[in-house]
């Protein structure tokens, strides 16, 4: 987001925050940032808000917009603004005041309105023409569940009405895109209230496509070299404890005590790796050494920050650690980023963006051995021309990191693959390998998965293709449709045919109508409707409907496996 739209979003915060006061004097101010997407402002209203008060809340900002109101700044000795706004009942305005460390505070005024507000603010409301109230959503204060709970109020601005309109266009594109509904609508999973929040259940289509990726994971790091593993889904706290992460990341472990012993059930895979490389002498002969698991984990996520597959407790991810010499480090990883870029291509991404995540505030490790790190990512980035931005302070606590995100149809990025160098967690564990003259050197260590957590990795596919995945991709290929119950044994003989050369077939032989069984493979998506009925079945053919083409009529059967049988090939 440029600094003009910035300015304006914020603006368009304060606007909307002026016109929730016009109409409930006594709701409380919280704050109202701009964001990636518009803006939002949080409040504590004197009676209860629902979407259906949006448009009033909308019609009395156009009023401030028309009105012209200049926006003005003004600074304000601290007692004197906490004075201001008590006489208000702004409490939450106190407490912001109490944490600001200069004597005076910024206030923005336009018209009777006036805010506790940095800035900037565009000139005047005027400039504020092409907005949208979006949703409402709950928060609490300062994100802490034990604050009070507010009400959040999302909308977004631009500078011109063409812009706001495609943003809403592709808004709309994505609820319709949205992998929540359209896993139910497709079968592909469900989540069971019953059995726990954010534990996904896979259907039988949805099992199946998620064995397709398993599947070219598997292949794929087996061509690379990858060595397969696996690992306990616990381990004693001890463990945890060695590796850091108990004292950096306990709250977001499931914890649990059994015969006067604490486990953890695992939130990542590193430690049970970093055991199996200990469990042997090494040698310099044996680096690189890449260890790959589909590892299952699980993490203790809050429920309010659960999103579908996006944002689950239980995930699995595909999972590789590269134990490695020094000198390796940088083809290591160029390695790493063409696997990337390789199969971000093979499921229909082309673009994508680059971020590299430094040192947090709360690290473990030296600084001179994070900016080593540091300095060993952006060289590699750089020496393969790769644009990349700086994301300060969001690495992980053992080691800086590569993100990448991928570009989806409608112009979305979503996290994916990441790389991440450690110097730390050998030494923790005192891992070594033994080199040409005898020394024991501490390996280094990369952490890398290339989809990320397969469950958010499935979802992105979900909406970057509607459901309508290719037919590499689809958990059903073709639906055979037989006409008459007279053609159904030429419908599983056909589809026999097909699935003895690695099709993904099925026979609806159900006694609904032709086009009640057309129009139900349509809507599942699938590419390919072969209807048989008396011509087909004597000239050994099928009439087909393609998802793509519409109706493409009869063609000899031969025919038809030779062309689906290309396009599973060329991953199209």
């Amino acid at each position: 987001m440029n600094d003009d739209l910035h300015r304006l979003r914020h603006s368009a915060a304060h606007i909307l925050a002026q016109a929730v006061k016009r109409l409930w004097p006594k709701t409380k101010l919280a704050i109202g940032p701009p964001i990636e997407e518009g803006f939002y402002y949080d409040v504590s209203p004197e009676t209860p808000l629902t979407e259906e008060d949006l448009p009033k809340i909308e019609a009395e900002m156009s009023k401030i917009i028309q009105a012209n109101l200049p926006f003005e700044r003004s600074m304000m000795p601290k007692k004197e603004a906490s004075a201001f706004f008590k006489a208000r009942g702004e409490s939450f305005k106190l407490e912001l005041i109490e944490g600001i460390p200069n004597p005076e505070v910024s206030i923005y005024t336009d018209g009777e309105f006036a805010d506790l507000c940095e800035g900037p603010h565009v000139s005047s409301t005027r400039e504020v023409r092409a907005f949208k109230l979006l949703s409402l959503a709950g928060a609490y204060w300062r994100g802490d569940e034990k604050n009070p709970q507010l009400l959040r109020i999302y909308g977004t601005a631009f500078y011109g009405r063409e812009e706001l309109e495609g943003f809403l266009q592709v808004r709309e594109e994505a609820k319709r895109r949205d992998h929540r509904k359209l896993g139910v609508s497709l079968k592909l999973f469900s989540f069971l209230e019953e059995a726990g929040a954010g534990l996904v259940f896979y259907h039988p289509r949805g099992a199946v496509l998620r064995q397709i990726i398993e599947e070219y994971s598997r292949a794929q790091h087996a061509a690379r070299g990858y060595l397969p593993v696996v690992t306990p889904h616990l381990i004693k706290s001890d463990i945890w404890v060695r590796s850091g992460h108990y004292e950096q990341y306990k709250p977001n472990m499931f914890i649990f005590k059994q015969e006067n012993q604490e486990w953890g059930i695992k939130p990542m895979n590193c430690p049970g790796h970093i055991l199996i490389y200990e469990s042997s002498l090494r040698s310099y002969r044996e680096l690189p050494l890449r260890f790959f698991e589909l590892g299952t984990v699980y993490r203790n996520e809050k429920s309010g920050v659960l999103h579908g597959l996006m944002r689950v407790r239980g995930f699995t991810q595909d999972d590789a650690h590269i134990f490695c010499r020094a000198n390796q480090l940088e083809s290591e990883l160029g390695s790493v980023l063409e696997f990337i870029e390789s199969a971000m291509k093979d499921f229909g991404f082309s673009e994508y963006k680059v971020e590299v995540s430094t040192r947090p505030e709360e690290f473990l490790g030296e600084e001179g051995q994070w900016s080593r790190a540091e300095a060993v990512l952006i060289q590699v980035l750089k020496e393969r021309n790769v644009p990349y931005a700086m994301s300060p302070g969001t690495g992980a606590f053992y080691g800086p990191k590569i993100d990448v995100h991928v570009k989806d149809s409608l112009g979305r990025y979503w996290q994916c693959a990441t790389a991440q160098l450690d110097f730390v967690l050998p030494q923790r564990f005192g891992l070594r390998y033994t080199e040409a003259d005898g020394k024991q050197i501490p390996p280094v260590m990369i952490h890398r998965a290339i989809f990320g957590s397969l469950e958010r990795f499935l979802g992105t596919l979900i909406e970057h293709y509607a459901g309508a995945f290719p037919v590499w991709l689809s958990p059903v290929q073709a639906v055979l449709i037989p006409i008459a119950q007279a053609h159904e044994a030429y419908a599983r003989e056909t589809a026999k045919e097909l699935s003895a050369v690695g099709l993904r077939v099925e026979v609806d032989d159900r006694r609904e109508s032709l086009q009640a069984r057309i129009r139900d493979a349509e809507l599942t998506r699938t590419p390919y409707m072969l209807v048989v009925g008396e011509r087909e079945a004597k000239g050994r053919e099928v009439s087909v409907r393609a998802r793509s083409a519409g109706n493409v009529g009869a063609v000899p059967l031969s025919g038809f496996i030779d062309r689906i049988v290309r396009e599973v090939q060329e991953k199209r």
